[in-house]
This record gives C-alpha cells, structure tokens and sequence, in this order.
C-alpha cells in the first residue's frame, strides 16, 4: 500500500512539474492524463502548483468555474463544473493593453463574475443563502488559458492545469444583484475597434442555467474544506458564450445586459 502511495504521489509531482515547465518555457506540453487517472488526482496536482505559486509571493483574490456549459461537460465526459484559483499578478485592467507575454493558446470568453460581501464556510448552501453573500456582480472577460499543446485536454488535464486558467479582465462598475436577473442577461462579445466583429454571443442561463447556481456549486465544493469562499473573493462563474481565440493586438468588448461592458485589450 505504502508503495502504491508513494507512486501515486510522484506521479502527482510529474505532472505538476510538466504543467510548469510549460507555463515558464512557454512551450505547451503533453497532455498529463497519462500521468493521473482521477480528477481527485488533477486537484492533487493543482494543488502542488498553486502552493509553489504561494511560495513565490503570488497572491489568490478568488477562483474561476470551468465546464458550467452542459454541452461541453457532456463533449468531455464531465459530471460537474471544474474549479480552479484566479492570481492577482493575472489580472487584467479595463481597456489597457497588455503583453502577450506568459499566454501560450489564450482564447476570451465573456463571463460574469461574482464578488464576496460574506465567508461562505460549512454548507450545503441555499441559492438564497449565497445571494446575500455576493456583495455586487461585474462584466468580466476571462482568457482562458492550456499549457497541453492543442487544447488536447480531458477534465483531468483542464483540472491539473488549474481549470486552464490564463488571465481576467474585470469592468470597474459593480452592480447590486438585487433586480438583476442574471439568467436571461444577454452576452455579446466582439473583437476590434473599427470595425467590431461579433465572436459570441450568449446568456446567462448557459452558465449551469443560471450563474448563482455555479456559485452554489462553488461554494459547496469548497465549503468544508480548508479554503472556504472568503468576503472580498471574486468568482468567475463560467462562460456564457463560445469562446474566440487571442492574437497579438486584439481587442475584446463584453457587453452584458444590466452589467455594462468590459474591454480586454492586447499589445501587439
């Protein structure tokens, strides 16, 4: 048994260091499903390279919500939504470009996110339990990101590689959820200044039918563990439209009905 852990854990490890020696390199890598075989293994291996990024002085403001659209759970075999955390140093601001620099495959998405007012510890929650917790909703763009070469990613591989996590954009007006109602707000995500070209479009609902339903989820995913949804966290809560790829001198507008909008934009 001791050696059944102990190769388990150094497969853990293996994959870990694979995942980061892509994201330093900038060279994606291998799939590392052939490492781990469990997603109880992939949030091992998340784990290890989100505690090597605390070591390095990185921060964590919150966590972002993958695989909330049914269709794509279902093209990757998921039973539910992934998780994954959001580092300050990968924020991005409001219509100010920035580098291409540590992105190897971005592509945007337009999402909603969620900030903290309360801790959300214990659980299971109610959807009126964590509504009064979200101090005030933002239109956000998420670049979502995959150190494995060509996406060629199972929800183990997108688990290990922190929810393929690359980077956010988060507009700068908050909006109280009271008379919001987040499941029928209309998305629409373009790219370019003049012209705009429309890439997405979509709405609330495809996020798990309604975006607090993923912070529901969330919330009791992490609730009785030793990292609980803390006040002043923000939540990407998962896409509400297909994604577009990101090339060097983009420019990406989220419009969200009862949000406002949020520009990502990329030097080129």
């Amino acid at each position: 048994m001791n050696d059944e852990w102990s190769e388990a854990v150094d497969s853990r490890t293996q994959a870990a260091d694979r995942l980061l020696d892509a994201a330093r390199s900038g060279k994606p890598c291998p799939p590392v499903r052939d490492l781990i075989g469990t997603e109880r293994d992939a949030y091992a291996v998340q784990e290890i390279n989100r505690r090597r990024a605390l070591d390095e002085g990185r921060r964590p403001v919150g966590w972002k919500i993958g695989l909330t659209n049914a269709e794509n759970r279902r093209r990757f075999g998921a039973d539910e939504p992934s998780f994954g955390t959001l580092f300050a140093d990968r924020s991005q601001l409001d219509g100010l470009p920035a580098p291409m620099d540590g992105f190897l495959q971005p592509r945007a998405e337009a999402e909603i996110a969620l900030v903290l007012g309360r801790d959300l510890e214990g659980g299971p929650f109610t959807a009126a339990e964590v509504i009064r917790a979200v101090e005030f909703a933002l239109p956000a763009i998420e670049i979502a990101d995959s150190r494995v070469a060509a996406w060629d990613i199972t929800p183990v591989d997108t688990i290990a590689d922190n929810a393929s996590s690359g980077a956010f954009v988060l507009g700068n007006t908050p909006v109280p959820l009271a008379g919001l109602d987040l499941r029928q707000a209309a998305m629409t995500m373009t790219r370019g200044d003049a012209p705009q070209q429309e890439v997405s479009t979509g709405s609330g609902a495809a996020c798990l039918g309604h975006p607090v339903n993923a912070l529901v989820w969330l919330a009791g995913r992490l609730g009785r563990t030793d990292r609980p949804l803390r006040a002043g966290e923000v939540v990407l809560t998962g896409a509400l439209g297909p994604v577009a790829p990101v090339e060097p001198g983009d420019v990406f507008e989220a419009r969200i009905a009862g949000l406002g909008s949020v520009r990502a934009v990329f030097a080129p």
